[in-house]
């Protein structure tokens, strides 16, 4: 069932980050019943309860404070976060929680103990089209681009999330740019939220772009050739754009479902020119560089937050027998090109460990 929708209420609605390529204006109506969400369909929602996300970032990175009776416009989708929530799109239109800060709505099945309850809302009803359709986000994907060039690709990933990923991304990027290199950059599996993508964009990536580009809010629980075909899709975009480097940023660790199957497709990991993988400490350091070497995988560097500990980064060096590279490492334009563009055989940074 369709009801109508004044478009002034809705402009007055806060909209998410997740759903910033929507186009709002098409909006005609608010399916309200006889319909089950799925994953990408907007939904206009109140605040019930402000809980564990009191602020809700809109399209421009700002992050609105909510308040009871708020009216939002977010997106159905799924989560996987050990830090925070494991959330799944719910059956119906009933009650749910906002799961994640840049605009997801679903329903949390566990979370982590030191985290709050969610912020819960109320679905008014999802966004329909001048037919009834329910408005998804792949509505508005970036269409694939025409081939272009072969930039180097350097992927980051990590044990899991808060390893460093993000840092080490924007470092790198900022090393290559310092170095004079022409540097895009893509967040190609998580959650929709703007932090990672805004850490690229400050560091100099040029374009940058994640998955929500391509009509996801989440990449969890997404199909694996679907999950390749939006990493490839992003390759190809930062391709069309003449870079000369492509830092991809993989979210998770490598036990997450959606990571290993994305690090384990060839029609993704033919592409890969380097890796550097984050981890907090030299034990899943030794794991996650022994688990992406039996993939063929070429790791040139581990980072993270064990590179700000030397006693760590040695335990690591030894372990793994990699480079270990702090943030102005990665950061430095004398460093960063002859690491990625020349992967060195001996292990190269935090040279006073080695020495």
């Amino acid at each position: 069932m369709t009801s109508p929708l004044d478009l002034t209420r809705l402009g007055e609605a806060k909209q998410s980050f997740a759903t910033r390529r929507a186009m709002l204006a098409e909006t005609r109506g608010l399916l309200v019943s006889g319909v089950r969400p799925a994953a990408g369909d907007l939904v206009l929602a109140r605040v019930e309860q402000v809980g564990h996300h009191a602020r809700l970032e809109l399209p421009d990175g700002r992050r609105s404070r909510l308040y009871e009776g708020d009216e939002i416009v977010v997106a159905y989708g799924a989560r996987y976060a050990p830090d925070q929530f494991e959330a799944e799109v719910p059956a119906n239109l009933g009650p749910c929680d906002l799961i994640a800060g840049g605009g997801l709505a679903g329903r949390v099945l566990k979370r982590h103990r030191q985290v709050g309850a969610p912020t819960r809302i109320a679905p008014c009803g999802l966004l329909a089209d001048s037919e009834g359709r329910a408005l998804n986000l792949a509505r508005w994907a970036v269409s694939t681009p025409a081939p272009g060039g072969r930039p180097t690709v350097i992927v980051v990933a990590g044990t899991s999330m808060n390893a460093g990923k993000t840092t080490t991304a924007a470092c790198l990027i900022r090393g290559l740019k310092r170095a004079g290199l022409r540097v895009g950059a893509a967040k190609v599996t998580g959650t929709g939220s703007g932090g990672d993508l805004w850490a690229m964009v400050d560091a100099g990536a040029k374009p940058a772009m994640d998955f929500t580009d391509l009509g996801h809010a989440s990449t969890f629980k997404v199909p694996e050739a679907e999950l390749v075909r939006v990493a490839t899709a992003l390759l190809d975009h930062l391709a069309a754009a003449e870079v000369d480097a492509a830092v991809i940023e993989i979210a998770d660790g490598l036990f997450q479902a959606e990571t290993a199957a994305l690090l384990s497709a060839s029609a993704f990991t033919e592409r890969v020119d380097a890796v550097l993988f984050a981890a907090g400490e030299a034990a899943g350091a030794a794991h996650g560089v022994d688990w992406l070497r039996r993939r063929g995988l070429p790791v040139v560097g581990v980072t993270g937050l064990l590179s700000a500990s030397p006693l760590a980064a040695r335990e690591a060096v030894a372990a793994t027998g990699a480079a270990v590279l702090t943030s102005q490492e990665l950061s430095d334009p004398e460093v960063a090109p002859g690491l990625v563009l020349r992967p060195r055989a001996e292990p190269i940074g935090v040279a006073a460990l080695t020495a």
